[in-house]
């Protein structure tokens, strides 16, 4: 009998074989400007910023990427921001994007959802649910979150559109104050969604600003995370579900990570910040990981007046530049004590990319995410009051626990 069919993993494919590299999918932040000026974020720029607005990537430059990333094996892209909508160019750059090939991922607020936009979704389907954030469930929720007047009602008009388009959307939250009062109804409202197959996700121990620009703002965004322990508490509320997701988890993922800076993926992919520079995730922006696409000099125009883009240096990165990158190894006494011996390092967050935003390092140890990660190890069992991920040889033992 003939095989019509035969399975095999992405990495196999002639497809990805031909140009030496596995690249699954595609992001790009069209934008640091937001309709929005949430207090937790750690990116947005304010809707009219003109000079921000003018350093964009232009139409062309962003389908050249488009172009660019589905000849290198590209199967989907994700377009954020900051807000994508406040683009004026979005639609043309979504349909360019699909007559592409790509599927599309939009992460948007949903205040922008027009009914053009809306009956463009429903007219050429991104292939992927469009995901929601949402900060509330009231106004006054919403909108202290937002600290814009009106975005409420702008939000909820936006979901609507969608909802009667018959457009696909999943919904996320930010556990900001007032948030947590209103989790029961937000997640009673998640459920009855048809794109939903699960509980929605929620963002609590909120990044830092990765372009360290703003230590009043990354003031105030470590003033609304959680405690590690209320944080533990959060995701344990259905606790039989968390503790068979953990115990999944940690048998893949739990153990000591050594020297070795990226255990992550990052750089296995892409991302493309608003000004066409190419990062291996879209939190690392340090400058000896991050590759422009714009060939930018002095010139007659002064400083940073730009002379070309070229969006093949797309390739250039996943197949030169990151692959050094993910060879780097830390150096940092501080991680080489605790971080790389922790078999805790599966449940931290602790990357290049937070160490880069709290520290301006690649290999300095996040005290916050430390204890949060801790936190979560004797809530399983995992460790005994005191105790340190680092001081434990027998591993393997603690994670048979769960």
């Amino acid at each position: 009998m003939t095989a019509y069919v035969v399975r095999r993993t992405a990495g196999e494919h002639p497809l990805w074989q031909r140009h030496g590299l596995v690249f699954g999918s595609l992001d790009i932040e069209l934008t640091e400007r937001c309709n929005n000026d949430c207090m937790h974020c750690y990116i947005c720029l304010p809707e009219h910023d003109e000079e921000a607005r003018r350093r964009e990537m232009s139409t062309a430059e962003v389908q050249a990427l488009l172009t660019e990333a589905a000849a290198l094996g590209a199967l989907s892209v994700r377009l954020t921001g900051g807000e994508p909508l406040l683009r004026g160019d979005f639609e043309e750059l979504y349909l360019f994007a699909r007559r592409s090939g790509l599927k599309v991922t939009l992460f948007t607020n949903a205040r922008g959802v027009t009914p053009q936009i809306a009956e463009l979704l429903a007219r050429v389907p991104p292939l992927r649910p469009v995901e929601v954030t949402v900060y509330g469930m009231s106004a006054a929720t919403y909108e202290r979150a937002t600290r814009r007047r009106g975005s409420y009602d702008e939000f909820r008009r936006g979901v609507k559109l969608l909802q009667e388009s018959g457009v696909p959307f999943v919904v996320k939250a930010a556990l900001l104050p007032g948030m947590a009062g209103e989790v029961a109804e937000f997640e009673e409202w998640a459920a009855t969604l048809p794109a939903m197959d699960g509980p929605p996700n929620y963002s609590m121990f909120f990044d830092l600003r990765g372009r360290r620009d703003s230590e009043r703002r990354n003031e105030t965004i470590r003033g609304l995370r959680l405690s590690p322990a209320d944080g533990v508490r959060f995701l344990t509320r259905d606790r039989k579900r968390y503790v068979k997701q953990l115990r999944e988890f940690c048998a893949k993922f739990t153990r000591p990570p050594g020297d070795e800076l990226f255990s992550c993926g990052a750089g296995l992919g892409a991302c493309v910040d608003a000004y066409g520079i190419v990062q291996p995730c879209m939190g690392l922006r340090a400058p000896e990981t991050v590759v422009p696409l714009r060939n930018e000099t002095g010139g007659e125009g002064g400083a940073g007046s730009v002379a070309a883009f070229d969006a093949t240096r797309l390739r250039y990165a996943l197949t030169e530049a990151f692959p050094r990158l993910r060879e780097m190894r830390a150096t940092n006494p501080e991680y080489l004590r605790r971080c790389a011996r922790c078999f805790l390092k599966g449940l931290c967050e602790q990357c290049p990319a937070k160490s880069w935003a709290e520290s301006g390092t690649l290999d300095t140890p996040v005290e916050y995410l430390c204890e949060v990660a801790h936190e979560q190890a004797r809530d399983l069992g995992m460790l005994e009051p005191g105790e340190h991920g680092w001081e434990i040889e027998d591993w393997k033992g603690r994670v048979e626990r769960i």
